[in-house]
């Protein structure tokens, strides 16, 4: 098996946490989550934290705008683009103070290009991901934009080292032809699972740093994440049906980061304990008849996907029970 670059029983989150305090989020983080944190996203600061603006401002000579509502390509870089730009570098400079003398791995995450595809719109309407033209544009200059923001990490962070987190939701959508046109009456038309990859490979060659590929819909795309070269794939575990392919992913070397916390407290409003956490990670290796050893090694504990809709109270609760969940695993 190769050697993954994250800790032995690691824990660590999709990505967005509630509230619009960037400071207490990344303590919350780097306190939680010390073995694997992550850059926090605030999502209710509003537009240019949400996942599209705020990747589509690292887009290289591809200025966005918002207009009715939705990011769209824009003429030139202005007020909106400002927005994104000032949002994040806030967010840098709280992970460079609260992670100065970090030695481990930091996640940092973004929107894929498919997703980022289905999501901006054109000038001149519609979304890019009718234009194959378009979508490379955009995935090359996706592919610059993480690069840079890679190497702005690193430079911040010397001691440390980077992973990228791709999330891509739209993904299995855009493989089934179920991206929407804007009147909603038809679809965009079907990408082909090897031009998947390649563009997701286009990414992840550029930023030079191992890569994970979220996506926390059903049916997750294993065979593309593969072909992507992705270091790991990022799912929920509640939504897998199929063992086989998974297993296969596996065995071939891919990493797990195993969405095993529900992002939603049940109707008694507690969140999963650690040993529930760390069972459900267990019964699905048990499942997939791979040596117990392998799992803590292999698999990072995370949530099902992203807290941004969940209590305070909840968040820290989820997250102290996937690191402790690690933990658990690590002991065997």
């Amino acid at each position: 098996m190769p050697d993954f670059p994250w800790p032995v029983g690691a824990a660590t989150g999709v990505g967005s946490l509630p509230g619009t305090d960037i400071a207490e989020a990344q303590r919350l983080i780097m306190g939680e989550l010390p073995e694997l944190p992550h850059l926090a996203e605030l999502p209710d600061r509003g537009p240019g934290a949400d996942m599209i603006g705020r990747t589509a401002g690292l887009l290289v000579e591809l200025p966005v705008q918002i207009y009715v509502g939705r990011w769209q390509m824009a003429p030139r870089p202005g007020r909106d683009q400002r927005r994104i730009a000032d949002l994040l570098e806030r967010d840098l400079d709280q992970l460079s103070e609260q992670a100065d003398r970090f030695t481990g791995p930091v996640k940092l995450q973004a929107a894929g290009p498919w997703t980022l595809a289905a999501s901006l719109d054109l000038p001149i309407g519609g979304r890019m991901l009718r234009d194959s033209g378009a979508v490379r544009h955009l995935t090359e200059s996706l592919a610059e934009g993480l690069r840079r923001h890679v190497a702005d990490v690193q430079k911040r962070l010397p001691q440390a080292s980077v992973l990228l987190q791709l999330d891509e939701p739209s993904l299995p959508a855009v493989l089934a032809g179920r991206i929407p046109t804007e009147s909603g009456l038809g679809a965009y038309k079907v990408v082909d699972g090897p031009d998947a990859a390649t563009g997701l490979r286009t990414v992840v060659e550029a930023v030079g740093v191992p890569v994970i590929v979220h996506c926390c819909a059903p049916a997750v795309p294993l065979q593309v994440v593969r072909d992507a070269q992705a270091a790991a794939v990022a799912l929920d575990l509640s939504l897998i049906k199929d063992l086989d392919p998974l297993g296969e992913a596996l065995e071939a070397g891919l990493g797990l980061f195993a969405g095993a916390a529900p992002t939603r407290p049940p109707a008694d409003g507690r969140a999963m304990t650690s040993a529930q956490v760390a069972d459900r990670a267990r019964k699905l290796w048990s499942r997939l008849g791979f040596p117990a050893a392998r799992l803590p090694q292999q698999v990072v504990i995370t949530p099902a996907c992203g807290l941004a809709g969940a209590s305070q109270s909840y968040v820290r609760d989820v997250l102290k029970a996937c690191r402790e969940a690690g933990r658990r695993l690590a002991e065997v």
